[in-house]
């Protein structure tokens, strides 16, 4: 068997290709010190553990040996991450969607010992078919023109990266106002016009949960009260929970839906899917306290604690779509196996009637109900989604609606504890900073959204483990990556800025002021490390590494937010919690680099929006004053909690020291004490305060939009 060195890495996806006859070295001076010695072009592979196309190269290509034996011969080829490193990532995507015009998973790209691209794509077949050309093929071309014409693709590839330089720049281009009003109206506009209204979802297949846009839409609806933005989210994660891209059984979410109809599933299932899209269920049970939002969001918190924490509180990064198709063959591996059914399967291990019922309500059918299926993955199988509802499944068989749920839910009980006995797909067990801190917003604001014990300790552990693994105390900054006892690679932007959000939902969630403090600290070691103190905005990596040929600033909110639009959100909440003009500045510099963004594409940018619409929307400072623990607290943050009142802070006073803190950066706070001894809510703007209240109604009232 081939060893090479990425068995040495800690990444399960370098690890994945740790026996390949490639001799793939990890991104580091030892690849490029080679790549310069030997005059060799390199040849970089990026991509990550869960990745259907990547496992698909991996077989084809990176296993065969004749290609193996050109890729060692004419370069030097390097496997890159892209969760652990996605400045790199970041980087060679911009280049090949520049140039190829679409990027994607695995990329494939081309770079000078200098680490300037000249060539790249994404998936490459070992043939040339379906109208691409094969790798094999690629590599003999490239080989030959790097042999006949180097300087001249050196060259082009410095020219190519100056291109690039100016066109990811990010400076303030206009003056006045980065934003008001009509900004948000126009990215409204855009939103309503590429909303599918008979199915929810923006745009066509494949349709994707990007969640920013349902954070934009439902602040939109609490500052102007247009009930369509309102229901074009609802009706999106009606639809998203009905299909087959939501796990019926098991809970959580899958990437993302291959039709219009959230149906046929990619079917890994990422964290930072999980913990925005159970914000979007929760936000909508807020809005309109329908519980049917409130148990979709429980499902995939009941996943996450069950399938994704580690034994010390963090939480894993992904499952694969593809897994075994029988334990006898665990080699085998399809698209799906481990969450697909055959009727047969169904019938054998249901009685009657309640294998007829479950069906019928989640879709089953003999044969297979999967009507599209050119790659030939769901032959004689089934993809569960509610094709029926309850009530309907009773009135089709006659029966009483309470007979027929608890038979369906005994069902679903015995179906998935005979799934848990097939081969699970392939976990991606790293804990990733900033993908945590994503989590821990979710299940901070869920532990108080849907008062449940379970989820606010799962938030508080989550924290405590990235501050006791991956945070110095003594140089302030994070790391990006634990696993298997191993902390590494310093942090990037997306880190401290998703982290810092955990932190703060978690403060304002449970009033630990520790979390508030580091919040505040790792945000000026975020200034410190990444803004453009000039320009404004913040760069995605530090400027200490000089292997990068490229510093971004991310600004597009697509699976996971950018972590500009993160870090712009943290900095106005911070604002209004401390009163620094520090964070109040810099937000402001972030948004004015970003001003073109937000006057020509601000569809781009919804995460971004959301900080937008927390400052148009007459944002208040609510203080709490009194035993965190008492009666009469528990009854003023329930009201808080079962609303969707997003432009707000929230600080409680509940001892002289946090009394003190406090004041010090907003002096009135020193006055505000417990009405008669009683617990009672302060609500300010700008901090000037009403009457105090403790009466739960009235504190409604006052919060109210």
């Amino acid at each position: 068997m081939h060893t090479n060195r990425l068995a040495q890495e800690k990444s399960p996806y370098l690890q994945q290709h740790a026996h390949n006859p490639v001799d793939w070295y990890p991104w580091g001076e030892a690849a490029f010190e080679k790549a310069r010695l030997e005059n060799k072009p390199i040849f970089l592979s990026i991509g990550y553990s869960t990745c259907h196309w990547c496992h698909v190269m991996e077989r084809e290509s990176f296993e065969n040996e004749e290609i193996a034996a050109l890729m060692n011969r004419d370069y030097v080829a390097i496997k890159v991450d892209r969760e652990e490193r996605p400045d790199v990532d970041r980087i060679y995507m911009t280049f090949v969607q520049a140039t190829a015009g679409s990027g994607g998973w695995p990329m494939s790209v081309w770079l000078t010992p200098e680490l300037e691209p000249f060539f790249g794509g994404t998936y490459f077949p070992p043939e040339s078919r379906w109208g691409q050309p094969g790798f094999g093929s690629i590599l003999t071309q490239i080989a030959q023109a790097w042999a006949s014409d180097r300087e001249k693709i050196e060259e082009s590839a410095r020219n190519l990266v100056e291109q690039l330089r100016k066109q990811v720049e990010v400076a303030p281009t206009r003056g006045g106002a980065a934003f008001d009003a009509a900004t948000l109206e126009s990215a409204f506009s855009i939103f309503r016009r590429t909303f599918d209204s008979r199915l929810g979802g923006f745009g066509g297949s494949p349709k994707f949960p990007r969640v920013s846009v349902h954070h934009f839409l439902l602040r939109y609806y609490a500052r102007t009260k247009n009930q369509e933005a309102l229901d074009m989210v609802l009706l999106t994660l009606r639809e998203m929970a009905h299909g087959g891209m939501n796990d019926q059984l098991g809970g959580g979410f899958h990437r993302y839906s291959v039709d219009d109809r959230w149906f046929v599933p990619h079917f890994e299932k990422m964290l930072y899917d999980q913990a925005q899209i159970a914000i979007s269920y929760l936000e909508a049970f807020q809005a309109t306290g329908d519980r049917q939002y409130a148990d979709t969001a429980r499902a995939i918190f009941d996943y996450v604690l069950r399938d994704m924490t580690d034994a010390g509180g963090g939480f894993y990064s992904a499952e694969d779509a593809d897994s075994a198709i029988s334990p006898e063959h665990p080699e085998l591996k399809g698209e799906g196996a481990f969450y697909i059914w055959s009727f047969e399967e169904i019938h054998a291990l249901l009685s009657q009637p309640a294998a007829g019922w479950f069906c019928y309500r989640y879709g089953v059918r003999e044969g297979s109900n999967v009507a599209s299926d050119p790659h030939g993955e769901f032959p004689g199988k089934n993809i569960l989604y509610q094709a029926h509802t309850v009530e309907e499944t009773a009135r089709h068989f006659s029966r009483p609606p309470e007979e027929v749920q608890t038979a369906l839910d005994r069902a679903c009980g015995l179906l998935l504890a005979a799934r848990a006995k097939r081969v699970r797909p392939h976990l991606d067990d790293k804990i990733l900073t900033a993908w945590n801190g994503l989590m821990i917003s979710a299940f901070a604001k869920g532990g108080a959204v849907l008062d449940d014990a379970r989820y606010a300790e799962a938030a508080r552990r989550a924290a405590e483990f990235v501050i006791g693994h991956l945070y110095d105390a003594d140089s302030g900054a994070l790391l990006r990556r634990y696993r298997e006892r191993d902390a590494a690679i310093p942090g990037f932007l997306d880190d401290y800025s998703m982290f810092v959000q955990g932190l703060l939902d978690l403060y304002e969630a449970q009033f630990d002021r520790r979390h508030l403090e580091l919040a505040a600290r790792l945000t000026e070691k975020q200034k410190e490390l990444f803004e453009d103190a000039k320009s404004g905005a913040f760069f995605s990596s530090a400027a200490n590494d000089h292997r990068l040929v490229l510093r971004v600033k991310d600004d597009y909110d697509g699976a996971e937010p950018s972590g500009n639009s993160v870090a712009v959100m943290n900095l106005v909440r911070l604002a209004r919690m401390t009163n620094r003009a520090l964070f109040r500045e810099s937000a402001e510099r972030t948004l004015a680099a970003f001003a073109s963004r937000l006057a020509l594409t601000p569809v781009a940018i919804p995460q971004m929006l959301t900080a937008c619409e927390f400052l148009l929307g007459d944002p208040r400072e609510i203080i709490l004053t009194g035993p965190r623990d008492s009666v009469e607290m528990r009854a003023l943050l329930r009201e808080l909690h079962t609303r969707f009142v997003p432009s707000r802070v929230v600080l409680l006073v509940d001892s002289p020291e946090t009394r003190q803190a406090l004041a010090a950066g907003i002096p009135s706070i020193a006055s505000m004490n417990p009405l008669e001894g009683r617990a009672s809510a302060y609500v300010c703007r700008n901090y000037t305060c009403q009457l105090p209240v403790c009466e739960p109604a009235k504190f409604a009232e006052l919060i109210q939009y």
